[in-house]
């Protein structure tokens, strides 16, 4: 910041929040990394269905060896993974392999020039391309071909320990006979016996009650949405976060007490 927006520093009315929101419009402009993707998306694409409370989002989502960039549940899972001007395709393979095993459906965000380097894909992978200047920035090139089978294992290794016996007590109506040390793999055995297409409307609806709604702005500082995503903030918290961003750069240095 010293070597290159000294005038930000000298000036007195500048706050933190003014200069990341300049930050994120020379990003926006000049070079799309991954959060610009993100929070782009998020503005452009999905925030009607999470204000709303039909859609959870979650961001960076663990599944199996790789870690989705946005997962959204409602009706149905959907998974998106970006790959910017910079990502390289290296290990899509491995990512989309992990994707097929829970996800309905899985789309590709990636810039518009890159388009023609992804058309190898299957065609089960939706594409959807990135152009920032465009009134309309993001245009689904290809729809995802939707698959409603899941890997009862991998589902298993997302829940979290209240999400799989809750599970398991719902659809059987009892918990098994077990103990903390062979409680998973009890549980696991009747998980695997429910049919494929009923655990993946168990899988979505116990995943969007595992997300609280975070709070996120339609108008008001739209370049903090990704955080609060990615931090799950509240209300409250997202107020605190803004509140503290108002700070004035330039600090009134602290001095000493000579008494």
């Amino acid at each position: 910041m010293n070597r290159y927006d000294e005038d930000w520093f000298e000036n007195n009315n500048s706050s933190f929040l003014e200069y990341l929101r300049y930050i994120y419009k020379i990003l926006e402009n000049n070079y799309q990394n991954e959060y610009v993707f993100k929070n782009s998306f998020l503005n452009e694409i999905l925030i009607n269905d999470i204000i709303s409370g039909d859609s959870k989002v979650f961001s960076e989502f663990r599944i199996g060896n790789a870690v989705a960039d946005l997962v959204l549940f409602n009706g149905t899972s959907k998974v998106f993974e970006i790959k910017t001007e910079m990502d390289s395709a290296k290990r899509l393979d491995i990512q989309l392999k992990n994707y097929r095993t829970a996800f309905n459906e899985i789309y590709l965000i990636i810039p518009e020039s890159k388009s023609k380097e992804y058309t190898y894909l299957e065609q089960e992978i939706g594409i959807i391309t990135y152009q920032p200047n465009d009134l309309e920035k993001f245009k689904i090139t290809r729809k995802a071909t939707s698959n409603e089978t899941v890997d009862p294992n991998v589902i298993m290794e997302v829940f979290h320990t209240n999400e799989y016996k809750g599970l398991v007590l719902e659809y059987f109506g009892s918990l098994p006979r077990m103990t903390s040390f062979n409680q998973f793999e009890k549980c696991k055995e009747l998980i695997l016996q429910i049919p494929n297409h009923i655990l993946n409307s168990y899988f979505i609806s116990i995943m969007k009650r595992r997300q609280k709604q975070v709070a996120i702005a339609k108008k008001h500082y739209k370049e903090f949405n990704q955080i609060s995503l990615a931090l799950k903030l509240t209300t409250t918290e997202r107020k605190e976060l803004i509140g503290l961003l108002k700070s004035p750069i330039k600090q009134t240095p602290y001095v000493l007490s000579t008494a």
